[in-house]
This record gives structure tokens, sequence and C-alpha cells, in this order.
């Protein structure tokens, strides 16, 4: 019996179906699960108002993607719900990894001190899930949630996406000027739109298996990730081992391309393999899955009024967290944009970033993801040759422990080479990259970086100097460490702030949190000039 309590969702028969007009949205959003409900939320913050469609009327059945990564708390930060997810999930930074039963070597993820969140946290999709739906009725003028509304056509018309729907009560139809497909790896939206995945499938087979389990199999109480080469418990594949809440474990083992999904998935085969794990330790099945993976994409995910979002627009292997986080990371990408462009702060072009830097973003996470697969799977005698010779030298040798490769972790992704940027020589957070946290102090209190920046435009000066004066952007002082604390300003008071981002330079943020330019003497032109590169207006309009 599952830990996790399913509680449905209300089903409401549609507007539509009451003998209203056909309905109407700004935004359309087809899938429920945390990419669906994260945009609906973003777009809600900057007062868009979006309706969200889903066939089913329950949070995700069983734990599925777990591991959210620093970048991706900061976001939920932002949506309102990362310090709840901090709060229920499992803190985690040492990684320890094995061949056979020899450690190979440890690792710490976040050594570095001063931020508001840890490198990661392990919290079940569905809890993950339950908070969001939980936070979109904080914006009950502005997200419609509407289950057991399942999607079966739509068209394009050029200004406007008409959508079909199903319900228990009939179909009817609705209109929105955008319609966003966050509908999961077969999205079906990408299936009637005959659009393929251009990638690679792999053919090797993994079973994930929750067991809730009172003792630890860590041998104490620290959460950790382990991860095998060769296990002495799994001859010739690899395993996975990591904690969640509940006392529940996650434990992935690698099958091979021939295993019979049936038998692997019976008591009579899984139970005796994890005693082989755990000893004689006592366990309850939580929740068992069977899966192969893919590592591709769409060519593009912006179709005129038709956008892709997370899994429908691509999908990665799970080593190394970058499917259900490199989804967050497009939400946070998209929802300011298409926020701007349906109020008519920025024109329909913007989109087309939102295609490249995406684009560049699932790429980068494609080929890591690629190359974790060749690494814990050879597929020929000199590959293997090549990862036993590295695993055996990385115990003592650090340069051979960069050769290995059992998922690297989910990171932001740089946009540099984004056009939306200003270039800058000196920034030491440079144009491009997300924010970077720091600790600071206020008169009423503490306060992190990270709370202050993004939903809008807004320049952080760090240092002591003359404010800018402004137009159209909110502008921040945070002072060196020492100074007198007033009503409005911050203080640095650790120094960390400044050591990140150098004293005397001032930074301008995108609503995701993405540094757009960087100035050693901001002036009001000059900041709002890259203000609009970074909405995708080349030249400098008059109201300026």
């Amino acid at each position: 019996m599952a830990r996790y309590a399913y509680e449905p969702f209300p089903y409401e028969m549609p507007p539509e179906l009451r003998g209203g007009a056909m309905g109407d949205a700004p935004v359309a959003i087809i899938g429920a699960g945390p990419i669906g409900l994260s945009l609906a939320i973003d777009l809600a913050l900057q007062g868009v108002k979006s309706i969200v469609l889903d066939d089913n009327d329950v949070v995700s059945i069983g734990s599925r993607a777990i591991c959210w990564a620093k970048r991706t708390l900061e976001i939920f930060d932002r949506l309102g719900v990362g310090e709840r997810m901090l709060e229920k999930g499992v803190t985690w930074k040492v990684g320890r990894l094995f061949h056979g039963d020899r450690e190979v070597y440890s690792f710490d993820l976040l050594p570095e001190n001063g931020h508001k969140y840890p490198a990661f946290i392990n919290l079940q999709q569905y809890y993950v899930e339950q908070y969001l739906a939980e936070r979109c009725r904080d914006f009950p003028d502005l997200i419609e949630l509407r289950f057991k509304n399942e999607v079966f056509g739509h068209r394009d018309y050029g200004d406007r996406v008409v959508v079909r729907v199903s319900t228990s009560d009939g179909p009817y139809e609705l209109q929105c000027r955008y319609l966003v497909a966050c509908d999961g790896s077969r999205s079906p939206t990408r299936q009637r739109m005959g659009l393929t995945f251009e990638g690679h499938s792999f053919e090797e087979q993994f079973l994930i298996a929750d067991i809730e389990m009172d003792e630890s199999p860590f041998g104490s109480d620290a959460a950790e990730r382990w991860f095998w080469f060769e296990p002495p418990f799994h001859d010739g594949q690899s395993s996975l081992l990591h904690k969640q809440p509940d006392n529940i474990y996650r434990i992935d083992l690698q099958l091979g391309p021939d295993a019979d999904v049936e038998r692997e998935l019976s008591n009579e085969t899984v139970v005796p393999r994890l005693k082989r794990i755990l000893g004689d330790k006592q366990f309850t099945v939580d929740w068992l899955s069977i899966y192969k993976f893919t590592c591709a994409r769409l060519e593009r995910f912006v179709h005129g009024r038709v956008i892709f979002c997370g899994d429908s627009a691509h999908v990665v292997s799970p080593f190394g967290a970058r499917g259900g986080n490199g989804g967050i990371h497009d939400v946070d990408n998209l929802g300011w944009k298409l926020a701007a462009v349906v109020k008519g702060t920025a024109d329909e072009a913007l989109l087309a970033s939102y295609d490249r830097e995406r684009g560049y973003g699932s790429d980068e996470n494609i080929l890591h993801s690629s190359r974790a697969t060749s690494f814990m799977t050879p597929k020929s005698d000199l590959e293997r040759l090549f990862r036993d010779e590295v695993l055996g030298l990385a115990t003592d040798h650090s340069f051979a422990r960069r050769l290995i490769n059992s998922g690297r972790l989910s990171v932001p992704c740089s946009l540099e080479a984004s056009d939306l940027q200003t270039p800058s020589e000196f920034a030491l957070v440079r144009p491009g990259m997300p924010v970077v946290d720091a600790p600071l102090e206020t008169k009423n209190g503490p306060r992190w970086l990270v709370e202050l920046i993004g939903n809008d435009f807004v320049a952080v000066s760090f240092g002591n100097g003359d404010d800018p004066e402004l137009r159209g952007v909110p502008h921040i002082r945070v002072h060196p460490k020492g100074s007198r604390l007033d009503h409005t300003g911050f203080v640095d008071v650790t120094g960390m702030a400044l050591e990140r981002y150098g004293e005397g330079l001032t930074y301008l943020f995108r609503p995701d949190a993405h540094v757009a330019a960087a100035f050693r003497h901001p002036g009001s032109k000059a900041i709002l000039k890259a203000r609009q590169r970074a909405v995708g207006q080349k030249t400098l309009q008059a109201a300026v």
C-alpha cells in the first residue's frame, strides 16, 4: 500500500457546458504536473490568467522526480513553495561512489556557505504537485484548474488557438491566445501535430523501487547519495540508493535490455533482489516501475501559438536529475516572456528566444545524460576497460574523478551566448548567469539576495555610491559590511555579496533572475537600453 494518501481533486462542470459562451483565456496549459502548475503560478505572479487542463484528478502516482537542485529550489522560492519543499524534503550534499564493494571516493556538492538553499533536496513529485496545486488556490481570479478535462484536439488560427476538450458531461471548446503543452514525454499534443523527437533511445532497462524502511541502510542517520558500478549484490550492473521523506528510500537497479518486465515487477523477483541489498532489514515496497529512457528533443519548442515545455519538449535519462529540474528551468525562462507578450510590453518575437535559450539548455542536458549512460553501460570491451581503469585510478588521483560519470548533477546552464544579454568583460557574475545568492541584513531582520530578485527587471548595486535615477526599473542598494542599517537598505553582513559580485558594480537582472547586464558607472539610459535588449527590442524607444 502506498505511503502517500492520494486525494482526488474536485471535478466541476466547465462553464461552457453550463450554457455559457466559449471560454477565453490569454493562456491555456495542458497538464497539471509540476511544469504546468509552475507555469500557471509564474504567469499569475505577473498578472496573466491561465486555464490548466488535465485528464487526471490526482497527483502523480509514485515518487517519480525526486531530486531538486539548488537553482530549481530558488525558482520554487520565487513561485512561493520553496520553503515548504525545503522543510519537508531530505537535504543531502554528500555522495559516495563505489566499484564493487570498494568505495572509490566521496564528494561534497556545496562546500560554500551563504546560500538560502542547499545543493539538492530529495522530495517526491507527488508532494511537489500537491504544494503547487495548493499554491494555485492563492490566485482564484488568475488560475483555473480543470481536472478530468482531457484535451483531444486543437487548431491554431494564427491569432488564437481553439482547444477541444472532453469531460464526463460532454465536449466543449475554449480559445486562448497561446497554448502551452506541458503534457509529458508522451505528449498527445506533440503526437497530434506529427512532431517527432530527434535523439537517441537507449535499450537498457532500469528498475525503480521505492521502499519504506525505519532502519537506515546507510548505517547512520546521514542522507547521502550512493552509486555503485558493478555492486556485489547485482552482478555486472549499476545501482543507486538515496533517501526521501517518510522513511522512503529510492533504489535504482540496472536490469539490462533483455529483462522481462512482468517478471522483474513480481514480488517473487523484487523482494529477494532487494534483500540482497538490504540484508535482514525490514522493509515494505511502496512503488515499483521499470523504464527505458531517451535523450532527445523537438527541433523547435515554439510552433506558432503552441509552445512546448518540459518533457513534452525534451527528455533525458534520470541520472543527474536533469529532467524535472530542466523542465522548471523552462518555466523560469518562458513565464516572464509569455507574460510580457500577452501584456503587450514585448513583441511576439521574444518567444523565439525561449526556443533558443532553452534549446541550448536542453542540448547541454542531453549531452551530459548521453555521456553518463555510455560510461555506466559500456558497449564495447574498450569502453569497459577505460571505465574500469578510471575507477581504479580515482581513489588516489583527483584527475580521474573528473572522468567518472554516474550522472553529472543538474546545474543551471549559462545563457552568455544569448543575444538578449549585454556582454561584459569585468562582471564577476557574467551576463547570462543566474543570480548567485548571499545573506543580507535589513532593519527588519535577515534576508537573502535571491528573495529580492525575480518576476520583474531589477537593478542591484553592490557597495556604496550614488543611486542612478531609473524610470521603469526598480533599484536595490547592497551596502558594505559594517554599514548603518536604515529602513530601506540592505547590508552585506558577511561580505559575501560584494566578494561574489564586486565592489562598485551594478547588475541588471531579468525576471528569471539571470544577469542581463553589468555596469561600472550605471546611468538611466544605459540600464534601460540593456533592459530593452533583454526583451528583444533593438532600439531605444522615444519614451526612454
